[in-house]
């Protein structure tokens, strides 16, 4: 692969107040058993990070949610992420100017591809904008714990040409580069 791809066991340089929260995967001869979300975790819950809903989302192989554009929760909601099956890739971007990492780019690496050892739930603090595409032959299984309750009124969209994000090598940011670079 020629991108750069965060994960839990590989993670410099990330986003002002993005978090990885590692998980431990238990098998044994019957399966396996992973806690996604634990009240007592304070990087992922506490009087700051509410449980707001939980939800399942599944996205077919080359598909993007949101294919031309990234979007954000500016003022109240903050995302929590686990990939369950399959993998994909998150990409956040940081767009506030107030921030010490103003305009950069983060790609994550999340699910089945990483193994047991590079699990982790991704925290995606308010008004970073963020998006994610399906890598790989299978759909992936997501699991979504933001700290609100949805409210479409509290989300904004950026195109990709609009924020101009460059990947590693100057190519402009695309979903199409990023699945690319899993064949």
């Amino acid at each position: 692969m020629k991108y750069t791809y965060q994960t839990v066991n590989n993670a410099p340089d990330l986003i002002d107040g993005v978090v990885l929260h590692k998980l431990k995967i238990n098998r044994d001869p019957r399966g396996s058993l992973t806690e996604n979300m634990k009240a007592d975790w304070p990087d992922m819950m506490g009087a700051s990070l509410p449980f707001g809903q939980n939800y399942l989302s599944v996205t077919q192989p080359g598909f993007a949610r949101d294919e031309e554009q990234l979007h954000n929760h500016p003022t109240k909601q903050t995302d929590r992420f686990v990939v369950i099956k399959g993998n994909a890739v998150f990409a956040l971007y940081d767009s506030r100017k107030e921030s010490k990492t103003y305009g950069k780019l983060n790609l994550f690496l999340m699910g089945e591809k990483n193994g047991d050892d590079d699990q982790y739930v991704l925290l995606i603090p308010m008004n970073v904008y963020h998006g994610f595409t399906c890598v790989g032959d299978e759909p992936i299984y997501l699991l979504g714990f933001p700290d609100q309750v949805y409210d479409p009124a509290e989300e904004g969209r950026i195109s990709f040409p609009d924020f101009q994000a460059k990947l590693e090598d100057g190519t402009p940011f695309s979903w199409q580069a990023i699945r690319d670079d899993f064949k």
